[in-house]
């Protein structure tokens, strides 16, 4: 199931992530932060089959908690309040957010012991690549 994201992640590389920035509609001042910002992404499953999704920085620390197909209330990392949910589609995770009559998909999948995030906005594609922590 989603034991494969289990873990501590390190981002490596993103690219292309001020493009989709600029298509969620983030300003100039956030999204210089956010280009310089490298997360980690911290995963962890509970008893309950509860995922917990954590993405921390310097910049700043976000953290959400969910079952799997259980739409929850989301504040990303740039203040939007979206409607989220998050499916585990052919091993990957999907991760659907909507807000004011928009959507954007971010698609996690493990390939090859790294963690590749695709961010999608409209037309525009984002990809961060994490490497798992010891």
């Amino acid at each position: 199931m989603v034991d494969k994201f289990v873990g501590t992640w390190k981002m490596t590389t993103s690219e292309n992530f001020d493009e989709y920035m600029k298509a969620l509609g983030v300003g100039f001042a956030t999204r210089q932060v956010g280009n310089r910002t490298k997360p980690n992404l911290i995963l962890c499953v509970d008893d309950q089959g509860q995922i917990c999704m954590k993405s921390q920085s310097t910049f700043k620390t976000t953290e959400i908690k969910f079952k799997l197909n259980e739409s929850f209330e989301e504040i990303t990392a740039d203040d939007r309040k979206t409607t989220t949910v998050v499916t585990l589609e052919n091993g990957k995770l999907v991760q659907k957010q909507t807000w004011d009559g928009k959507e954007s998909t971010i698609e996690r999948e493990v390939t090859d012991g790294k963690l590749i995030a695709k961010c999608v906005m409209g037309d525009v594609v984002a990809v961060r690549t994490y490497v798992k922590e010891a």
